[in-house]
């Protein structure tokens, strides 16, 4: 089917029209010549040029046909399409071996945008699974690119933007005006962000690239998150200050009383027995407190290391159960279980022993009199989430441990699980403890993916510890 800017299947607008004339124009002048010299009639020399143009035009469309496929043929190629039917229809052998040169080009220049698109869309995603933000600025400090964890600090696609308009620090421009003047190569400083909340510090490293690196990014901003090291290095200075201040109590009791038996109660049997006794008290709770840092510290040992014990919660509580009755006598309690069906999970039976303990003796040490500790066990579709790490997405056992005694504060609840922290009404009461029980079942708790949950209210103490079903 023809088209309607085309005639003899050659597009009108082609100038073929044109060229044919254009070429019939030296024998036609010769022509003229010819007749005008009455060399040649003059009827028969229009008949002579006719018939040129007649062969000329002959001679023509194939070329211009065949010019024309190729051309729509490179126009469907640039448009991502082709038509196969056009490569059929050609007859020259030249020009099918242009079409062929120009599909070996083609193919060649797709194979090499493939692997350049590859290549950058590999950069970009490896960029992205680093940690820390990067950004990478031009030789004008505008921002290029950045990796996603710079994405997300910031909250915004900052391409294109100036790096110093939102980092408003006279340190940093300084020091970034070093590397883009060529004044140095490298550079390295900290600075706390006021844009970001809480202004966190930061450790930041510009870096420029090597001399045969193309392109328009000629530096590499990279931001290291202090935060986390300056708490950790602040806990572990309150870890040694707490501890240290905790063993210095009783040592000076011990020490104390040593002396004093040594000394003006030399004789006195009474009062010997009496600051014996108080020093003995004093070295339970001494080596209470040694056995609990030890054990964090083991906690912490094991802490990227997956449990492997296949685990029954429920003999567990059953153990510990009657390895407290005769507390729960001297102290006028009951114990009072409800234990559901439930299957065994993979945990680290020795530490989740521990856990359960520490909450059951807890719930001894605070209960009021005469009162009755509930413990239930079920299983439940999922975890609910923690606020600093990440549970496991899987159905879990819960353990409840539930209590009559003084109710916690909300803001005591937030600190509960601290180390070394004890509530103040403990204290008045002379209740013994070493503050760090709650801390280890809360570590232990987080090394297995679940969640401990205590709520307090109207004199009931629940302690709900979810644990994930493998």
């Amino acid at each position: 089917m023809l088209n309607d800017d085309e005639l003899l299947g050659i597009d009108k607008n082609s100038g073929f029209a044109t060229r044919v004339l254009i070429l019939s124009i030296p024998a036609g002048s010769i022509f003229l010549l010819l007749a005008i010299l009455n060399v040649l009639d003059f009827s028969l020399a229009i008949y002579s040029y006719i018939s040129v143009l007649f062969f000329n035009v002959i001679f023509l469309m194939p070329i211009s046909t065949e010019l024309q496929q190729i051309k729509k043929y490179i126009s469907q190629l640039s448009s991502g399409t082709t038509e196969n039917e056009l490569l059929e229809n050609l007859t020259e052998k030249e020009t099918q071996s242009l079409i062929t040169a120009i599909n070996s080009m083609h193919k060649f220049w797709t194979d090499k945008t493939t692997t350049l698109e590859n290549r950058t869309l590999s950069d970009a995603a490896v960029l992205d699974t680093l940690p820390n933000p990067l950004f990478m600025i031009s030789k004008d400090g505008i921002i290029i690119g950045s990796n996603l964890a710079a994405r997300n600090l910031f909250k915004e696609d900052l391409n294109s933007k100036d790096f110093v308009t939102f980092i408003n620090n006279e340190k940093f421009k300084h020091t970034l005006s070093k590397i883009l003047d060529g004044l140095s190569r490298k550079e390295e400083l900290s600075l706390n962000i006021t844009s970001l909340k809480d202004a966190p510090k930061f450790f930041v490293q510009i870096t420029t690239l090597p001399w045969f690196a193309k392109g328009d990014i000629v530096a590499v901003v990279s931001f290291y998150d202090l935060s986390k090291a300056l708490q950790l290095e602040k806990l572990q200075q309150d870890f040694v200050a707490n501890a240290s201040h905790e063993l210095r109590t009783p040592l000076s009791i011990i020490s104390g009383f040593i002396e004093t038996i040594l000394t003006t109660a030399k004789d006195d049997e009474k009062a010997k027995e009496k600051f014996l006794r108080i020093c003995q008290e004093q070295t339970f709770f001494m080596s209470s407190l040694i056995e609990n840092l030890l054990s964090l510290s083991k906690i912490e040992l094991s802490f990227n290391t997956p449990p492997t014990d296949k685990t029954n919660i429920n003999a567990i509580i059953k153990e510990a159960k009657s390895a407290l009755e005769l507390r729960l006598k001297n102290n006028n309690l009951k114990i009072k279980t409800s234990l559901a069906r439930i299957p065994y999970i993979i945990a680290d039976t020795h530490q989740i022993t521990q856990v359960l303990q520490n909450l059951m003796d807890n719930s001894i040490k605070y209960s009021y009199p005469s009162t009755t500790i509930t413990i239930k066990t079920q299983k439940v579709s999922s975890i609910p989430p923690h606020r600093y790490y990440d549970v496991k997405e899987t159905e879990a056992i819960k353990i409840s441990i539930i209590n009559h005694s003084q109710t916690i504060s909300p803001e005591e609840l937030k600190r509960i699980t601290e180390r070394f922290y004890r509530l103040q009404s403990h204290k008045n009461q002379n209740i013994k403890g070493t503050g760090l029980g709650l801390a280890i079942a809360s570590q232990i708790i987080k090394r297995h993916q679940g969640n401990m949950i205590i709520t307090s209210e109207n004199d009931i103490t629940e302690f709900s510890i979810y644990l994930p079903i493998e």
